[in-house]
């Protein structure tokens, strides 16, 4: 749920919306995480909208790039 409740504060189009919700959805399920309240979860979230500010737009690439720079393996 933590990647919904940075993107409500966010000045962001339904389109943007969807690219980021699907890398964070993405980027769950390739680590494993189901817990939604893992801190983990909120830590990709966050890194999830870094790497999309960068300008990285493909849902796949900004999902593997946030497990990247967190450092976890894959």
């Amino acid at each position: 749920m933590h990647i919904y409740r940075l993107l409500q504060n966010m000045p962001m189009g339904p389109e943007e919306i969807t690219r980021l919700t699907t890398a964070y959805e993405q980027a769950l399920r390739t680590i494993g995480i189901v817990d939604r309240g893992d801190p983990l979860a909120e830590l990709l979230a966050k890194k999830i909208v870094q790497v999309a500010q960068t300008g990285v737009r493909e849902p796949a690439d900004i999902s593997a790039q946030a497990i990247k720079e967190i450092g976890i393996a894959t």
